[in-house]
């Protein structure tokens, strides 16, 4: 026989979890139930076959492992009674409960960081091993503090239920911003010897399309997604042979894949014909003038800066106004976008905004003051690829 489909074990443990949480409440003994469910179909259907309802044969082991966790238990008798006698209902419809767990991981109880966790763990599948290697801590740390998530969230009484009106809207932000949190973690890391974290970015674009699918009518959410995938359609060509970045003026674009832009401009374009234009929608359509251009001295810069102004007139956070200055230089030259920089406050311990400032005063001849900004860049970076990067930089002849 085959080995099992990692693949579908990931799609269905989501769908699992929400159904013995759905009937039970307690997640945390649900998500030790559906582990214990996913390693026994891990070693079973290998030799058995994958069983005709994959879905409902690790509801009931899930159900029944639970029921042996509850025994345990001698302080829950009575709820090991009730666990004993439930027959396992038919399962709902498709991603019905993943999209109710999503909604459960970004509850606005917990940190951000507790929401990325928790959401890697129950919906993504991640172990608490990936998740801390991924964050640079721990396994202890991160298992503390998926812990204390799955406490607060038991704490908490929040119900397995779906938000309604404007609870629904508000949740649906956190959730939106927490899959773009963990796709920027993949697509640049914060810390680390590598400058991309691919299964990071393949998870959030993987949950992302799973909420496109149950919310396909929602502007951000289709936004959300093609900005993923437009991004990400530049991975193979955004590191050399050496693991060091190359900027985006100096890639190979025919190491682009030209499937992902695709698919990211067919659904910015259904999107962008929705009511209301978010910051993602605002996003992904800056990421495809770039990935429309065929070279770089084809990519409509002034485009871009019209972009990114409507782009701070949603949310002009100091990123963003640092993009549109870069994006000023190369409309209107290197003097007029270090002149909005220079006026930004804030991001002086930001490397991104050092990185943009040395770029910008080597191209108006600058030197010194460039060769200070890339080691001041350097010094701030904890992704080991960028810092060597930045290094190189500044030890170029000046000129």
């Amino acid at each position: 026989m085959s080995d099992v489909p990692q693949d579908l074990l990931r799609e269905l443990a989501p769908r699992v979890l929400g159904a013995v949480v759905r009937r039970y409440g307690n997640f945390a003994l649900a998500e030790d139930a559906v582990q214990e469910a996913l390693i026994a179909a891990a070693s079973r259907w290998p030799g058995e076959g994958v069983p005709e309802k994959p879905l409902g044969w690790l509801v009931t082991v899930a159900a029944r492992r639970y029921a042996d966790l509850v025994r345990a238990e001698r302080a829950r008798r009575r709820r090991e009674e009730t666990v004993a006698a439930w027959t396992p209902p038919p399962p709902g419809p498709a991603g019905d409960d993943s999209l109710v767990l999503l909604f459960m991981c970004c509850h606005p109880a917990l940190s951000p960081a507790s929401r990325i966790a928790l959401t890697l763990r129950a919906v993504g599948g991640l172990t608490t091993g990936e998740i801390a290697r991924a964050f640079l801590v721990s396994e202890a740390t991160m298992t503390r503090r998926v812990t204390r998530a799955k406490q607060t969230v038991k704490d908490s009484g929040i119900p397995f239920a779906l938000p309604t009106g404007a609870e629904r809207g508000e949740r649906l932000t956190e959730v939106l911003r927490v899959l773009y949190l963990i796709f920027n973690e993949g697509y640049v890391g914060t810390g680390g010897r590598s400058l991309q974290r691919a299964d990071l970015a393949d998870e959030a674009i993987r949950l992302a399309r799973l909420l496109h699918r149950l919310l396909p009518a929602d502007g951000e959410v289709a936004g959300l997604l093609a900005l993923m995938l437009l991004t990400d359609a530049r991975r193979a060509a955004r590191t050399g042979p050496d693991g060091l970045p190359v900027p985006m003026a100096e890639q190979d674009r025919r190491r682009w894949d030209t499937a992902r832009i695709a698919e990211g401009a067919s659904l910015l374009t259904a999107a962008l014909s929705r009511d209301g234009l978010g910051p993602y929608r605002l996003q992904a359509a800056i990421a495809a003038v770039h990935d429309e251009a065929p070279g770089p001295e084809d990519t409509d810069w002034p485009r871009i800066v019209t972009l990114y102004e409507v782009l701070m007139r949603v949310d002009g956070n100091p990123v963003v106004r640092m993009n549109h200055a870069v994006a000023v230089a190369m409309a209107s030259g290197p003097g007029a976008g270090l002149a909005l920089l220079d006026r930004l406050g804030g991001l002086d311990g930001d490397h991104r905004y050092q990185a943009a400032r040395a770029h910008l005063l080597e191209k108006t001849g600058e030197f010194a003051a460039a060769h200070e900004a890339y080691l001041r860049a350097a010094d701030l970076t904890r992704n080991m690829a960028q810092r060597r990067f930045l290094l190189a930089r500044a030890a170029r002849p000046a000129g």
